[in-house]
Formats: C-alpha cells, sequence, structure tokens
C-alpha cells in the first residue's frame, strides 16, 4: 500500500587663640559609614557612566540598523518580523571601520575600512507592503582592490544562478572554488563551466532573492565546508573591463529582497527585473515533436537520409512540427551553401519534402574556420572578434576546428550573417534555424570587439538576438538576459545515461533552474540523449530502451519534444508507447502549456513549476527534484530510476485525480504514496479536482 589652603589657625582668627574642644574620633563603629558613602558615589558615578555609554550605544545600533537589516563591520543580516536571521552576508576583502558611518534619510554610508577609503551604502526600498529590498554597494577606490562578499547558505535552500554539467534541486555545491568569471559557457566540453543559460539570480526558501547588478565585473566563487556563495567583483585578471574612459575601480552592487514567501518574492523579482518574450512561438512546435538528424546520424547526414527520415516517420504514423537538418550539410564550417556531394539535388529535395508536408529547419553557429571560403571575406570586412590590437581576427578552437567568431557587435557582421540565413529561407523555403553555441566561453582569453564588451556574456545577448527574426521556430541554446527572445531555448546536450550528469536525471533540475531563470519556452534535448561513443548507456549504440522509453514519458509532459533516435530502431512496443505519448502531450498537456504561454508574456511565471510554488509552507517541497507542475494543477511524477516500476510520490495538499482515476482528498496536507506502482509504459500524473 502506499505508504538565539594650608594655614595656621592665627591666620583665620585673629583674636585670641581659644583652643577648640577636642572633637570626637570616629570609631571603629563608624567607619562602615564611610565607606559605604564613598562606594555609593561610586555606583552613582559608574551609573551615569553606563548609561551614557548605554545611550550612545543605542544610538550607534541605531545608525547600524535599518529597517530589519543590521550592519557589522565583517558583514550584515537581515531578519524576519518574527526576528529570525534569514539572510546573512560576509565582508570577505575587508572590515568597515564603523566610526565612519552615518545614516541620513534611510541611507546608511560607510566611508572607510581598514584598507582605506571606500564608497559603501545600504538603501532601503519599500516596494509594496509585501516586499522589503536592500540596495547594498562597496565600491573600492582604489585600482589594485577586489570586493568580495561571502552569502551564506544559512540553513536554507536556494536555487538559480546557472545551468550546470551536475544539476542539482537545490542548488549544491562541492568542494571549494575560487571565484571565477561568471559568464556562459559549454559545460558540455568543459564541465567546470557555468553553462549556456545563465542570470545573477538566486532565490532561497526563506522568501529572499538576491540579484546581482548588471554593471559589476562578476565572479563566483564557493566553498562547500562553509557553505557560502562567494561574490567577487574585480578587474584584474578578468574578462571585464571598465566602460570607456572609467578608471578601473571595482564595485560589488546588489539587491536583496525578503518577501512573505519563495513563490510571491520571486513573482515580484520576475516582474522587476527580467525581460519578458512579446510573443509566443509557434503552437505547433508545442504540439507536435520536432525531428532532427543529429543522434541518429551526427555528420553524416546527406540527401537520402534526410528523405528516407522523413519517410519514417510518416510511415510509423507519428506527426512533425518541422524536420532539423543539423550539423554538416555544408561543404564547410562557416559557409551556407549545400554540399553538393552529400546533398546533388538540393531544390528537388525541399520540394518534395514540402509536398509532404514537411517544415525544415537547419543548424547555424557563429564560426568560421580559417578553411572556409568565407575566412577572407571576414578578414577584408573585419567581421570577426579580433585580438586585443584590434588588428587581426582572434582564432578561437571549438568542437568542429579553428576559424575566427563572428563579432555581433558589429552592425556589418550582423547584417552579412542574417543576409546569409534570409537567403535560404528564401531560396529552399527553410522555416527557421537551430542557433547552436553562441557561449563566452569560445571567446579567446583577450579579445576586442567592435562596440566594447563590459560585460563578457553580452555577446551571447547579441547573438541570441539574430534569432528575433526566425523566432516563430528557432532554437537557441545560450541566453542572457534574452528572455525577451520568443524563441525556445534548449538544454545543452545531455549524454544517454540515467544519472544527474548531463543524464535523465538531470533534465527536471535543469528546467526548474532556467525556468526560474525566466525561460519558459523550453526544449529538453533529444529523447534518449545524443548516443555518444562512450557517454551511451547501450549495448547496440543506441540509448538503452528502458532509459529510451522514461525519457520518452517525461518529454511528453514538457513544454516541447523533441526526437532523433527514433522509435521504430528499438520494436514495436518503443513505437506503440512513443504513439501513445506524443498524442498525451498533444492533447493534454499541449494545450495547458500553451494557455501558461500566453500568460509568460504578462507575468513571466514559470510553465514548469516546482512543488513548493503551491506548497511553500512545507519543507519537504523544497528538496523534491524529480516532481514537477504544469502550471498549478497538473503534478508530474516520471521514473527516473533503471528497474524500478514504483516510486514514491509527494502529494501536495488538495484534491487530486491520478491517470488512473483515483480520487485523493488530503485537504489537511501533503500526503506521501510509497511504492506508487508505475508501469514501464506509463508515468505517474495527477490532476488538481479542487
Amino acid at each position: 500500500m502506499y505508504q538565539i589652603v594650608q594655614g595656621t589657625v592665627g591666620d583665620l582668627y585673629p583674636g585670641t587663640f581659644v583652643k577648640p574642644p577636642k572633637q570626637k574620633r570616629w570609631g571603629r563603629q563608624g567607619r562602615p559609614m564611610v565607606f559605604a558613602t564613598i562606594l555609593g558615589v561610586v555606583l552613582v558615578m559608574a551609573a551615569i557612566v553606563a548609561w551614557c555609554y548605554y545611550t550612545i550605544s543605542l544610538r550607534r545600533a541605531e545608525i547600524l540598523k535599518t529597517e530589519q537589516l543590521h550592519l557589522k563591520k565583517d558583514g550584515f543580516t537581515i531578519r524576519n518580523q518574527g526576528g529570525d536571521v534569514i539572510f546573512r552576508m560576509f565582508f570577505r576583502s575587508g572590515s568597515l571601520d564603523l566610526d565612519s558611518c552615518s545614516k541620513d534619510n534611510g541611507i546608511l554610508r560607510c566611508d572607510q575600512s581598514e584598507a582605506g577609503k571606500l564608497n559603501f551604502f545600504v538603501q532601503t526600498v519599500r516596494p509594496k507592503d509585501t516586499v522589503m529590498c536592500y540596495r547594498v554597494r562597496w565600491e573600492e577606490l582604489e585600482e589594485s582592490r577586489s570586493v568580495e562578499h561571502a552569502m551564506s547558505f544559512n540553513g536554507s535552500h536556494w536555487y538559480g544562478g546557472a545551468e550546470q554539467a551536475i544539476q542539482r534541486w537545490p542548488m549544491s555545491v562541492e568542494g571549494r572554488e575560487a571565484p571565477k568569471p561568471f559568464i556562459t559557457g559549454d559545460v558540455y566540453s568543459n564541465r567546470q563551466d557555468f553553462g549556456s543559460i545563465l542570470e545573477r539570480y538566486w532565490l532561497s526558501a526563506n522568501a529572499t532573492a538576491i540579484k546581482i547588478n548588471d554593471s559589476v565585473p562578476f565572479h563566483l566563487g564557493w566553498d562547500d565546508e562553509e557553505k557560502v556563495l562567494r561574490f567577487q567583483a574585480r578587474y584584474n585578471d578578468s574578462p571585464y573591463k571598465p566602460l570607456p574612459g572609467q578608471a578601473p575601480l571595482a564595485e560589488l552592487s546588489y539587491r536583496v529582497c525578503v518577501g512573505r514567501d519563495v513563490t510571491s518574492i520571486h513573482k515580484y523579482m520576475v516582474r522587476r527585473y527580467f525581460n519578458k518574450p512579446n510573443k509566443v512561438p509557434s503552437e505547433v512546435v508545442f504540439r507536435q515533436p520536432i525531428w532532427s538528424t543529429w543522434a541518429l546520424h551526427k555528420t553524416a547526414v546527406d540527401q537520402e537520409k534526410l528523405l528516407k527520415y522523413a519517410s519514417d516517420i510518416q510511415k510509423h504514423g507519428f506527426n512533425c512540427s518541422h524536420l532539423e537538418l543539423d550539423d554538416r550539410y555544408t561543404s564547410g564550417y562557416g559557409e551556407f551553401e549545400f554540399d553538393p556531394e552529400k546533398f546533388p539535388n538540393v531544390s528537388t529535395m525541399f520540394q518534395r519534402l514540402k509536398d509532404n508536408g514537411f517544415q525544415v529547419s537547419l543548424w547555424t553557429h557563429p564560426f568560421v574556420n580559417y578553411d572556409s571560403a568565407n575566412f577572407d571575406v571576414g578578414v577584408k570586412r573585419k567581421l570577426f572578434v579580433r585580438e586585443p590590437s584590434g588588428q587581426l581576427p582572434a582564432l578561437v578552437n571549438w568542437w568542429n576546428g579553428i576559424g575566427g567568431v563572428l563579432d555581433f557587435t558589429n552592425p556589418e557582421a550582423r547584417e552579412w550573417y542574417a543576409s546569409h540565413l534570409r537567403a535560404l529561407k528564401t531560396r529552399y523555403g527553410i522555416s527557421s534555424f537551430k542557433f547552436d553555441a553562441g557561449e563566452t566561453s569560445y571567446l579567446p582569453e583577450q579579445f576586442s570587439t567592435f562596440s566594447p564588451l563590459h560585460d563578457p556574456s553580452t555577446f551571447t545577448r547579441r547573438y541570441t538576438e539574430m534569432a528575433i527574426p526566425f523566432n516563430d521556430r528557432a532554437e537557441l541554446r545560450s541566453g542572457y538576459q534574452s528572455q525577451n527572445i520568443s524563441c525556445f531555448f534548449r538544454l545543452i546536450d545531455r549524454d544517454s545515461v540515467w544519472g544527474y550528469e548531463l543524464g535523465l536525471k538531470s533534465i527536471i533540475p535543469a528546467v526548474l533552474t532556467i525556468s526560474i531563470l525566466g525561460y519558459q519556452f523550453i526544449l529538453p534535448d533529444m529523447i534518449g540523449g545524443n548516443a555518444y561513443p562512450n557517454r551511451t548507456l547501450g549495448s547496440t549504440g543506441l540509448p538503452d530502451r528502458e532509459l529510451y522509453i522514461r525519457w520518452l514519458e517525461l518529454s511528453a509532459f514538457m513544454p516541447a519534444m523533441q526526437f532523433s533516435i527514433p522509435p521504430w530502431a528499438y520494436d514495436d512496443g518503443v513505437v506503440e508507447i512513443a504513439r501513445r505519448f506524443t498524442a498525451l502531450h498533444e492533447t493534454l498537456v499541449a494545450p495547458r502549456v500553451l494557455e501558461l504561454a500566453g500568460e509568460v508574456l504578462d507575468t513571466g511565471d514559470p510553465i514548469i513549476r516546482p512543488l513548493w510554488w503551491i506548497s511553500s509552507e512545507d519543507e519537504a517541497a523544497y528538496k523534491i527534484d524529480s516532481q514537477f507542475l504544469i502550471g498549478d494543477d497538473l503534478m508530474v511524477a516520471p521514473v527516473l530510476e533503471p528497474g524500478k516500476q514504483e516510486r514514491d510520490i509527494y502529494l501536495p495538499a488538495g484534491k487530486w485525480r491520478s491517470y488512473k482515476g483515483e480520487h485523493f482528498d488530503n485537504m489537511k496536507g501533503p500526503v506521501y504514496l510509497t511504492d506508487y506502482p508505475v508501469d514501464l509504459d506509463e508515468i505517474a500524473y495527477f490532476v488538481w479536482t479542487g
């Protein structure tokens, strides 16, 4: 069953001297009275001194407090209305001289640290009754200094930041990492990078959120033993550059906002600080799967294989939003003409696909290899990112060779690239493009661009803008401040394995993370993973059959589905399961996702939501990484373990109906369904009924 002045007497009296009467001396019994009097005077003086000190201390305490923020020389804390510390920040690059601090009109300022002069302030802002924000800024006044603050996990659960190779929900850090540039990177090629999609935003289960300002030359590190994230600002040994005409003075500035619960504070932060898409992408992509040639054929794809792939899709009774022709359809990287040997009759091929009802998108990227015919064009027209002097193109090493990377800060380079994409679209009726790469990590360590980049990740933003003219069906894998690019954002390539390192278990944590970062039109990569050699669980070159089925079931409850390895590569049983789940996606999931997608334009709220979205009072909900919500009323619990046909399920408080027709009335609180049976051809999901 589910189970914390000396003179003489003559001087004073000039007349006859009369001997005064003999005075009575104090005896032993009177001495205590003298001592008591003296002691009383001392105690009164001490009390006066203590009172003065206490009064001064109170005044100093008032100066060092603004609302619920308490400032100390080595950091600050923020308390909630109940007095509990919900946020803690340590100053690691120096201590404040508190005697240099003053408070005026709600702004707490300090101008001295143990290292010298600085500009420091904390400003309180109450944007609404239920939200309190604190603007914090520490600016050094000497070029050689960096600024570092360490944010404590404070015993809470944290979310946000970036895609990672080993994705956890909530965040988890391992070991110690010195602060490094917080820039977009390819975690598939370098597992230590930050991911392709990132934002300077973190959210806590304590209803606290922090947003690092765009002006900061931001570096991020961590310490697992101390349980802190290390926020550092510096220009030395860094790809960040000060704006033209500005001295390289390090500044670390951010906002910490506190709300009544985690869901409401996140909603406020998204509405205040994140861009939002201005349209919903193509409805058909939400409803019907994309079919990509990549995992199936890799770079060996050709005209014959593409046509057969399309034919097989129809033969096996599947719908298709569009075919995606991936890597190596051109003769060289950086060219835009089809390889005549691999694709001898391009126009005929596209016409045939069109006649059969197929739309086609093409793979594209920002690189032009040195052996490409277009490399000389790029050099002569200065279309590439350049080495620091600005005279020569900076060569970069990417996964398909060595070449230049187009400078998307240069209007001429943007137009050159876009014109080639438009030409493909016009000539062959191409529906859209899969924009690969775009990460800042593919720029050289030292470089220059047409428009100077203060923040290197702005390069990613400029690249994602190239997808705007094709955004109905366009696909991006990188993003930085790109939430308003109305495209599908794809997770980085997945390996065909079960685990958290780019495997099946990483999908839900990754989708929840980038959803919290404001990216809602999500494509969770190819069903079964990419089937890369040595990174695939399976003995036939294909992903393991059970893994493929469980991956398929999970993908059916994502905003969009994408196949590459086809179900018929296995057997009729897998084909039948795939037909059933693509139909379920189209009839049950897509309508709800499309409704939520329309709301995203106004609110920015996630389509795929964590369980704490509706269970913020329950500690258990903050740790669950294998279940999720679509909106507030459809809860999904896939099986993500090999060999299992049951799982434990957390069911939030409320009335729910299972996919099997069972009714659960748990209005008094959440319940756990232990060892809930889920067959191989099933996924557990529950619909809110009241």
